[in-house]
């Protein structure tokens, strides 16, 4: 355990830092999986926009690099162009 008071505050600071990355990458993969799993285009176009408008704000953020944030969208945007549009 630390003894300095600045170390401690750190440890405080860290914790509070690693559960707000960990619950912003856990939406990044769940938002994801929505994407690829959806089999309509109108449904993923939607899908589609929510996830790019989360990929871009985190990527600003530095939660993630930026070229792992295009590698993302360009997967995404791959997935939903390859889509039929069903009537």
């Amino acid at each position: 355990m630390a003894n300095h008071k600045s170390a401690k505050k750190r440890i405080l600071v860290s914790a509070k830092k690693r559960a707000v990355n960990k619950n912003t990458i856990s939406k990044l993969k769940t938002l994801t999986k929505k994407v690829l799993s959806s089999t309509e285009k109108t449904e993923a176009d939607g899908l589609y926009k929510e996830a790019v408008a989360f990929i871009d704000r985190i990527a600003t953020k530095g939660k993630i690099h930026r070229n792992t944030a295009a590698r993302r969208k360009s997967a995404l945007t791959g997935h939903v162009n390859g889509l039929a549009v069903t009537k």
